[in-house]
This record gives structure tokens, sequence and C-alpha cells, in this order.
């Protein structure tokens, strides 16, 4: 069965695990706005063909085959003597060669939608099909001409215009179109959302920051007016949360504390008690008071929270330490080396391996260390028993939740200390976790982050 997650538990104890990670306001505004601007693009694109593009270039070959059939009859009109300067003045200010010398050229390659064009607009004008063809065999140099062989009054004028002389393609104009509106949608749209979502991004890291103690930094009240409202809003709330955890915990220590001198009175009261009362009743009496001790204790430390900060400690030695204050002969098994040194808040660290070994042995019979290093540092607390419902391992870190099937109110505790666990690690940035162990018991796990250091750069010798 998975593990249950309980990163952060609010104040009524339920749990909030993410399944997913979402992805980020940019990324999503990119996305909406280039598939808008993909739209847009098409849009014009095929409106600027449909209106613009498409009609020029039939106008363009209608008038390119009219220039051309209006050279030939021009030639054909004209006395011999006149032709050879009508030809001159074609070349120089049309770009058009007429000659009555015919030449057996290769045809265009079909497929140029402006040959094609061109060609079904001669057949027009001429009423005779006519086809296109490439080459220039009047020049010595690469420089190609396009070349059409036009029957007139008994002669057949070979009559030739530069390839330059093309459309313009719609598939380049789109191309351009999509290419810079990318571009500039990007360019907007990160400047646009950016000051947008950093705003909100702060926001979020200020909301997962905020534990409820001391050292909170209000967000700063700026930007659009949304933004100001929400800023000032998550201030006001988070003030407001850590007043209410400052009252709770002054509120519960001074009940602890006055509670404290009465029950050491009864504890005075019952030694002065003399030897002919009921030696049973005293024990009760006795174990009654402990109880009650117990109770003020934990309540304490769930007051509390976090208040500690964290120090750069020796891991390994720390948890054998800790270890061994628990008990003596609780090891722990190390499945990988941890690192060096890791930033913890050791009392509150100790106090949740501890709470987690208790209930262990109190309904597991027993409890075992393991620490994974593979990703994150992972403490296991594991156990033998008869394990935690599904249903239920959310429950179990709820103040005074107890599970009434597998583990009975005949094992003791105050019902605080999986609350205790819950509420440190929420405060310190932990995670605790319910698992299945190997044997059906439970595996509780408290998961630390380590920060996510940058591979080392490779030696050029390396390969």
């Amino acid at each position: 069965m998975a593990a249950k997650t309980v990163p952060f538990l609010g104040q009524e104890g339920k749990a909030g695990p993410r399944t997913k990670s979402p992805s980020s306001l940019l990324a999503r505004a990119n996305l909406v706005l280039g598939i808008s601007a993909s739209a847009i693009a098409f849009t014009s694109i095929v409106a600027l063909a449909v209106f613009v593009i498409l009609p020029i270039e039939n106008r363009s070959a209608d008038d390119e085959a009219g220039l051309i059939v209006l050279a030939a009859k021009t030639w054909v009109e004209l006395d011999a003597a006149r032709r050879p300067a009508f030809e001159i003045e074609m070349l120089e200010n049309h770009d058009v060669t007429v000659s009555a010398h015919t030449l057996d050229l290769p045809y265009v390659e079909e497929g140029n939608r402006y040959y094609d064009l061109l060609a079904s607009k001669l057949n027009e004008r001429l009423d005779e099909p006519v086809r296109l063809m490439e080459s220039d065999p009047y020049t010595e140099d690469d420089y190609e001409m396009i070349w059409a062989n036009i029957p007139l009054g008994g002669y057949v004028m070979q009559v030739g215009i530069s390839p330059q002389r093309q459309n313009v393609q719609p598939l380049y104009v789109g191309f351009v179109i999509v290419l810079f509106g990318a571009i500039i949608v990007s360019v907007t749209s990160g400047f646009i959302v950016r000051r947008v979502a950093q705003p909100l991004s702060r926001a979020a890291q200020a909301v997962e920051a905020f534990r409820g103690a001391g050292g909170f930094q209000p967000l700063p009240e700026e930007g659009p007016e949304e933004l100001v409202t929400l800023a000032a809003s998550f201030n006001a709330m988070a003030r407001n949360v850590s007043e209410l955890l400052v009252n709770r915990t002054t509120l519960l220590a001074g009940i602890s504390h006055d509670l404290r001198t009465p029950l050491t009175r009864m504890r005075f009261a019952l030694e002065m008690l003399p030897d002919t009362v009921d030696k049973h009743l005293v024990d009760r009496f006795e174990r009654n008071l402990t109880a009650m001790e117990d109770l003020i204790a934990d309540a304490l430390r769930f007051s509390r929270g976090a208040g500690e900060e964290p120090t750069n400690v020796d891991f390994r030695r720390y948890l054998e330490t800790v270890a061994a204050d628990i008990d003596e002969d609780l090891a722990v098994v190390w499945r990988d080396e941890p690192p060096p040194f890791v930033q913890l808040a050791t009392g509150a660290f100790r106090r949740v391996v501890a709470n987690l070994v208790k209930n262990a042995r109190q309904h597991g019979g027993g409890a075992e260390l393991v620490v994974d290093c593979d990703r994150d540092l992972v403490v296991h607390v594991i156990d033998d028993g008869p394990g935690i419902p599904a249903d239920d391992r959310d429950k179990v870190f709820q103040p005074f939740y107890r599970l009434e099937g597998s583990r009975s109110r005949a094992t003791g505790g105050s019902g605080l200390g999986l609350a205790i666990v819950a509420q440190l690690c929420q405060a310190h940035g932990w995670q605790v976790q319910l698992a299945d162990s190997p044997t059906g018991g439970t595996d509780a796990q408290v998961v630390v982050v380590l920060p996510r250091t940058p591979p080392p750069p490779k030696r050029r010798d390396e390969t």
C-alpha cells in the first residue's frame, strides 16, 4: 500500500498532500497566449492569402501574360528595321527578351504555382496550350530566364522573362508571421505575466514558509489592486494566527503551571497518609497523578510548537546519540551514508523520534530505526504491530485521537504523541508519512528535505 503523506497539517489537523506539481502561472499564461497567437496568426495568414496574396498573384500573372503576348504582337507588327531597337528597349526597360529564333529548351518542373498560373493565363489569351521553358541561350553566365513560345502571324516568337519576377510565396509569409508573432508573444507575456507571477510566487513562498511562529516577514503590499488586497489579507491572517498561537501557548503554559502546584500538594498528601490507608487505593491515586503530569507535559510540548533554530550537526553521530538516550538497546540501521552535516533543529527532531519510538513500542510491540539517504534524509521507525488502516492515517495525527480497533485505550498515553510529531514537522518543514512495514506493521517515516546542490563540473580529462 502506498504511503500516506502528511507534509503540513492545519490547525484542525487535516492533511493536505499535493499529488502532483502544478504548472506555474507564467507557463500557463504563455501556453494560453501562444495558442491564441497561433490562432490569430493562422487566421491572419488565411485572410492575407485569400484577400491579398492570391489576388495580387493572379493579377501579376495576368499582367505578365499580357506583357509577353503584347511584346510578341508588337514585334510581329513592326517592320524589320525597327525590331532590333524594340528588342533592346524591352530588355532594358522591362527585362523581357523577344526573339524570333526559337531554341529547344527544357520545360520548367511542375509544382511551381506561379509558373502554372502564368501558363494558364497565356493559354487564355492565345486559346492554345503554352508550356514554359527555362535557361537563357544568349548569355554565357549563370543568369537564367523563363521562356514561352508565342505563335503569332506566322511566327513563333520566343519571349523570355526573369525568374525573379515570381510571386511571393504564402508559405514564407506565414512562416514570417508565425516566427515574429511567437517572439512578440513571448516577450510580451514574459513582461506582463512576470509582473503578476513574481508577487504571486513571493506570496506562495511566504505561505509555504509560514509556520505560525515568530520571525514572520510581511509581504510587500504593492502591484495591481488584486495583489495588494491578497498581500494585505495574508499579512493580517498571519498576524492573527501568530497572535493566536502565542496566546494559546501562554494560556496552556499558565494552566499547566497552575495545575502542577496542586498536583505536587496532592503527592505530598499521599506521602503523609498513615499506613492504615489501603495501599491499593494509594497506588491508584499515584498512577492517576502520574498520568495527569504526563498529560500536562505533553500539552506543554503540543502548545510550544516550534521556536528552535536549526544548527549544523553531524547527523550520524547525533542520531546514534538520540537512539542511545531513548534506549541503549535501540540500534540504528544505515542503508545509505548520510551527508556529513545537516541543518537540523536537534531538540525538536529528538522529540519527534522519541515520540515515534514510544508510540511504536506502546502499540506495535517494538521499534526499529532505519535511515535512508538516497535523495532526502528519511528516518524510518518500524514496528511489528497490527498496522494502521489507510483511512485512519490522517486522523491519528489529530490531538487525542485513538484507534478503537487494533490500538485500545489500555495501552495508555495522552493521545498527543503523534499530534506533537505532526506539529513539529510542520513547524520545521519536515514531512511525516505512514506506510505499511514489510511485516505488516507500521512504517513511520520522517523526511528531511536536503538542499539540492548542482553536480561538480567534469574535468577536461574525463570522458
